[in-house]
C-alpha cells in the first residue's frame, strides 16, 4: 500500500489540534494522510461554541508558547499570524484571596508582576517569587530539549546523558512542586498560585512533579495570548493548513477498531463496518480508548502500555458554565482570567483525588475575554466558569455526574460564590449552559472527563503515558494522553514529534519502527 517514491497511506483518528498538527507535517513531506472524526467538526476540546449571541472557548482560554504553531506553520508553508489575530491578555491573571488580597501578574514583564507582588505580599514575598523563577527557568532549559520537544523512550535512555548528574539535581525528580514551592516560600498566596500549575496538567501539587514549576517560566516569559473570535480559531486554521497541503478529512466517522494482525497496524474500521487498509495509523483518541476499545485487550504487543496506563492516576476534570451576560454599566468590568481562591484550598485536591466528590468551596476560574468577535451585540459579555471536578465514574474511581438536579444545584453554589465576592452575575445573566465531566466525555470521548488523560501524580507519571511510538508497530499516538502531555502547546510538539518519527522511514522496511 506504500505510495510512490516511499511515501506512506496514512490515516489518524480524530482532528484533534495533535492529528491535525502531525497531519500537516506528514502531508507537507509527501504523504497520503486521511483523517476520520467521530464529530462533525475539527478541535476536539480546543473549539469555541456559540450560544445565540454569546461565543465561548469550552477547551483552552489562552495559547502560550505560539511559537510552537508560528513554526508548524512556516513548516508547511504557512503563517499563522495571516491566519488568526494573536494579541497579548495584560495581565494575564488576576488572582484574588479569600482574605481579601489581589495580585495582577503582567503579560511579558517580570519586573511589573515583581513589583504588584510586593505591593501585595511584601518585599519577602517579592523575593521567593524571584528565587522561583530562576528556578523554573534552569528546569525548563533541562527538561525542554530531553524531556518535551523528544520521544521519551525510557528511564535508561535519560542515563546516557553527559549533563545527567547536573540535571537530575536540577529538576529534582525525587520532589512534588509542593515540596519545592515550600523551601522556597511559606506565603500561602504565592504556594497557592504555584499548586494552579499542577492542575493545568490536570494533577495534585502534592504529588506532582517539582518540574512543572517551569510552566511558570513559561507563561511569564513567552506570555499569555488570546486569538480574536475565540481560541477554537487556531483548530479552524489548522484544519484550513491541512487542506492546502493535501490532508482529506472525513467528519462523522467514528472509528470503531485499529486493525491489525497481531504484530502491526494495518488499518481502521468505522463504526459503519467500512474498512481502511493504512501504512501507517496515528491516534489521536485518548491512549486509554486506543489501548482498551480499538485494540484487543488480550493483544500481546500492547501489553505492557495497557499496564503503564493502568499504573497512571486519571486527571482531574472540571465543571463548566457558559455564562452570557447582559450589559451592566455599574459591574465590575474583569480582566481576561480572574482567579477566586477559596479559603482552603487544600480540600480541593482532597476531595477530587482522594473523596472523589465535588469540591465544596472550589477554586472559581473567570475567563471573561473583552472581544467584541465573541458577542453579537456592544456590551455583552461571555463568560466561561471553571472549577476543578473529580471525573466521571460510577464505579467509585470518580463521581457519578449523571444527575442534573445536582449540576443545576452546584451551578447555583459557584454563581452564589462568584457573588460574595463582590461580583454581579444574576442581574446580568441571559444565558446559562452547564457542562459536567460526563459532558465532556460524551462530546469528544474522553474517558470520565478527564482533560489531560493521565494526570502528572507521581516522579514515574511521565513514563506511565502513552508514548508517541506504540509497541505494536506503525502505530502512533499523540496529543494530550500521549507524550509530551495536554496543553496546547505540547499537543503541538506531541504532533511533531510523531512527524518527525515518520518522516524518511519506510513501515515496510525492517527494523523501521
Amino acid at each position: 500500500m506504500e505510495g510512490a517514491h516511499g511515501m506512506s497511506k496514512i490515516v489518524v483518528i480524530g482532528a484533534g489540534i495533535g492529528g491535525m498538527s502531525a497531519a500537516a507535517r506528514l502531508a507537507k513531506a509527501g504523504h497520503v494522510v486521511s483523517v476520520y472524526e467521530a464529530s462533525d467538526r475539527s478541535g476536539g476540546k480546543c473549539r469555541t461554541e456559540w450560544i445565540g449571541k454569546y461565543a465561548f472557548d469550552t477547551g483552552p482560554s489562552l495559547l502560550t508558547l505560539p511559537a510552537v504553531f508560528k513554526d508548524l506553520f512556516l513548516k508547511t508553508g504557512g503563517h499563522l499570524q495571516h491566519q488568526v489575530e494573536l494579541t497579548p491578555v495584560n495581565p494575564a491573571f488576576d488572582y484574588r484571596f479569600h482574605d481579601g488580597k489581589q495580585v495582577t501578574f503582567e503579560n511579558l514583564s517580570h519586573h511589573q508582576t515583581l513589583q504588584n507582588i510586593e505591593a501585595a505580599f511584601g518585599p519577602t514575598a517579592r523575593d521567593e517569587w524571584r528565587k522561583l523563577m530562576k528556578r523554573a527557568a534552569k528546569m525548563w532549559d533541562t527538561s525542554r530539549e530531553a524531556f518535551i520537544e523528544s520521544e521519551l523512550t525510557s528511564i535508561a535512555s535519560l542515563f546516557k546523558r553527559p549533563s545527567f548528574i547536573g540535571d537530575l539535581f536540577t529538576i529534582a525528580p525525587w520532589k512534588s512542586l509542593r515540596q519545592l514551592t515550600s523551601e522556597i516560600t511559606k506565603d500561602s498566596h504565592l504556594r497557592y498560585i504555584i499548586d494552579r500549575y499542577a492542575t493545568y496538567t490536570g494533577s495534585d501539587p502534592r504529588l506532582a512533579p517539582a518540574v512543572l514549576l517551569s510552566i511558570a517560566f513559561v507563561e511569564e516569559s513567552f506570555g499569555a495570548w488570546h486569538i480574536s473570535g475565540g481560541v477554537g480559531k487556531l483548530s479552524e486554521a489548522l484544519e484550513e493548513r491541512c487542506r492546502k497541503v493535501g490532508v482529506t478529512f472525513h467528519f462523522n466517522s467514528e472509528v470503531s477498531e485499529i486493525l491489525q494482525d497481531g504484530k502491526k497496524a494495518t488499518g481502521i474500521q468505522l463504526r459503519s463496518g467500512e474498512k481502511i487498509g493504512a501504512d501507517i495509523v496515528i491516534s489521536n483518541s485518548d491512549a486509554a480508548n486506543t489501548y482498551n476499545y480499538l485494540l484487543p485487550t488480550n493483544l500481546r504487543a500492547t501489553r505492557k502500555a495497557r499496564k503503564s496506563l493502568e499504573k497512571s492516576q486519571s486527571s482531574l476534570a472540571g465543571f463548566s458554565l457558559l455564562l452570557g451576560l447582559r450589559p451592566d454599566e455599574s459591574a465590575q468590568r474583569l480582566n481576561h482570567h480572574t482567579v477566586l481562591f477559596p479559603e482552603n484550598y487544600e480540600d480541593e485536591f482532597d476531595a477530587i483525588f482522594t473523596r472523589n466528590e465535588p469540591v465544596p468551596n472550589p477554586t472559581i476560574y473567570i475567563c471573561a475575554p473583552d472581544d467584541k468577535a465573541m458577542v453579537k451585540s456592544e456590551g455583552h459579555e461571555s463568560w466561561f466558569v471553571l472549577v476543578n471536578a473529580p471525573r466521571h465514574s460510577v464505579t467509585g474511581d470518580g463521581f457519578d455526574w449523571s444527575n442534573e438536579k445536582f449540576s443545576q444545584s452546584y451551578a447555583a453554589k459557584i454563581i452564589d460564590a462568584i457573588e460574595a465576592r463582590g461580583i454581579s452575575v444574576r442581574s446580568r445573566l441571559e444565558v446559562m449552559e452547564i457542562r459536567t465531566p460526563l459532558d465532556l466525555q460524551n462530546a469528544v470521548l474522553a474517558p470520565g472527563g478527564s482533560i489531560y488523560g493521565s494526570s502528572s501524580n507521581g516522579a514515574r507519571s511521565a513514563f506511565l503515558r502513552a508514548k508517541n511510538r506504540s509497541p505494536l508497530k506503525n502505530l502512533y499516538c499523540v496529543g494530550g494522553s500521549a507524550h509530551p502531555g495536554g496543553g496546547l502547546p505540547l499537543v503541538g510538539i506531541s504532533g511533531e514529534i510523531v512527524a518527525n518519527a515518520i518522516v524518511g522511514k519506510s513501515p515496510a522496511a525492517p527494523g523501521a519502527h
